[in-house]
């Protein structure tokens, strides 16, 4: 009787608790080897989704319409600034290596509990950014309500703030592979407005307009202003999306993939945006340029168009701050799951934007926040990126998830040599720091001519990672040569 070859066994396809589950539970916990699924290609179409978004045009229209720079200033300062996304690459390759989030692998450099120092200022600085996004799409919606002729009272906005914190937290809530998935097949549709927006915006522009023009420490000022905003700005949730790659993954390609994907929507956009800026115009009020002012420049029938893709374009980009917000509470406070830190911060960003919509301080509370990252994000980057180095690229993820000891407990959970460099490096930020108005650093008022320069992120950079090289090198490589192998 012949024999039938043995047939192979189907293998049997487990339910994920990771970020491929319908609902992602996993939060900063360790991602085990067979679910590490990314790919590098698939972090820049994330980055590009993101990125492709209307807030991008409003920060190039900002240069013109509020910073007073012409094109000709603002172009070769969006440039230079973009090229800063190669911080947000650098700070994704911890993720693959150690297979959790951000601020858990910061607890290697700051320690269990001294960690959650940086881990509250990461917490605000997201909140704070769900909190523009979320203000933006009300503000669109009401300049929609006005153009179908309805007069929007606080009951209007009270309905549009509820709603807007509603749904943003759908995505987040479902987890990391809805967010890459969406991002990923919003890219195109984002392209395709940025054209037909090139398109229609050509003839009102007038590249020559200068307004009343900056001086080179106007465009200092300016820089800082796209650095933070950009890839300073997105350091601190690189290895939230990261993790998911198998620790094999070419650092090289990760770079390239994080900075090309994030770098080119950003450039092409605040090209665009700072070419609308000169139709738009000097504006006192930024609210004022990213609805109203942008307006002018459009044809009627696009708006409509333009109002319904720049809400899905806000959502999507929130979604990605609002799901980075929950883990780094998570590292705040452990015992949270993510999916209630979730919600804690949908709560907490519903509050503080009903209050700058209704305090009609929209604009101050945009310069203030961009000033607060400017003074930690620099330093606390420097540090985590150094640490990485100085432990040859390796980290110990029980280690990392430890509370109550193991080999990054140094100081009762405190390590001061990163404590300190942080400190310092926010003092030497603060020393070259031009905030606009409410304060302009003694080094800022000197150099820069009337409207004072800004070198804070430079110098919170510069300062802070050198201050830690020196206070922690020997520490950090004696624990790495003891360390027991990966």
């Amino acid at each position: 009787m012949a024999v039938q070859a043995e047939r192979p066994m189907k293998a049997v396809r487990r339910p994920l608790a990771g970020s491929r589950a319908l609902v992602e539970t996993r939060g900063i916990e360790h991602v085990p080897e067979p679910e590490r699924w990314g790919a590098p290609s698939r972090l820049f179409w994330l980055w590009a989704g993101a990125v492709w978004n209307v807030e991008y045009l409003v920060y190039g229209t900002l240069g013109v319409a509020l910073f007073g720079l012409s094109f000709a200033q603002a172009v070769p300062v969006i440039l230079v600034g973009n090229l800063f996304y190669v911080l947000t690459g650098l700070a994704s390759l911890q993720g693959p290596v150690a297979g959790t989030t951000t601020f858990a692998v910061s607890r290697a450099p700051f320690g269990p509990r001294g960690n959650r120092v940086p881990s509250l200022f990461n917490w605000l600085t997201q909140v704070g950014f769900e909190v523009e996004g979320i203000a933006l799409i009300v503000l669109v919606g009401l300049a929609m309500l006005a153009k179908g002729g309805v007069r929007a009272g606080d009951g209007w906005k009270a309905a549009l703030i509820i709603g807007a914190v509603a749904v943003q937290a759908l995505l987040p809530l479902i987890g990391h592979a809805a967010i890459l998935k969406v991002l990923r097949s919003l890219a195109l549709p984002f392209v395709v407005l940025f054209a037909v927006m090139a398109v229609v915006t050509v003839s009102k522009v007038d590249l020559h307009a200068t307004h009343h023009g900056a001086s080179w420490g106007g465009l200092f000022v300016f820089l800082a202003f796209v650095i933070s905003v950009g890839g300073l700005g997105w350091t601190e949730n690189g290895s939230d999306y990261s993790r998911y790659l198998p620790p094999s993954t070419s650092p090289r390609r990760i770079v390239v993939a994080v900075t090309a994907g994030a770098a080119i929507p950003s450039v092409l956009l605040e090209v665009l945006g700072a070419a609308v800026g000169t139709a738009v115009g000097p504006q006192s009020s930024p609210t004022t340029a990213i609805v109203q002012g942008l307006l002018k420049v459009f044809p009627g029938w696009f708006i409509w168009p333009y109002f319904v893709l720049a809400i899905v374009q806000l959502f999507a980009i929130n979604s990605m701050d609002l799901y980075s917000s929950g883990v780094t509470l998570q590292s705040l406070v452990s015992r949270f799951k993510r999916v209630h830190c979730v919600m804690i911060d949908t709560v907490v960003c519903g509050g503080l934007t009903a209050y700058a919509i209704y305090s009609s301080r929209f604009s101050q509370l945009l310069a203030d926040f961009v000033e607060f990252i400017i003074v930690w994000l620099g330093p606390w980057f420097a540090i985590y990126f150094v640490d990485y180095l100085l432990r040859a690229k390796r980290y110990d993820h029980r280690a990392l998830l430890d509370e109550q000891g193991g080999p990054y407990f140094r100081g009762n959970g405190y390590h001061w040599p990163a404590l300190v460099a942080q400190a310092v490096g926010m003092g030497a930020a603060i020393l070259w720091l031009d905030a606009y108005s409410p304060y302009v650093s003694p080094l800022s008022s000197r150099v820069g001519g009337s409207s004072g320069s800004d070198f804070s992120v430079f110098l919170g950079i510069l300062v802070g990672g050198g201050a830690y090289w020196l206070l922690a090198r020997d520490q950090v490589r004696q624990e790495q040569a003891t360390a027991p192998p990966a």
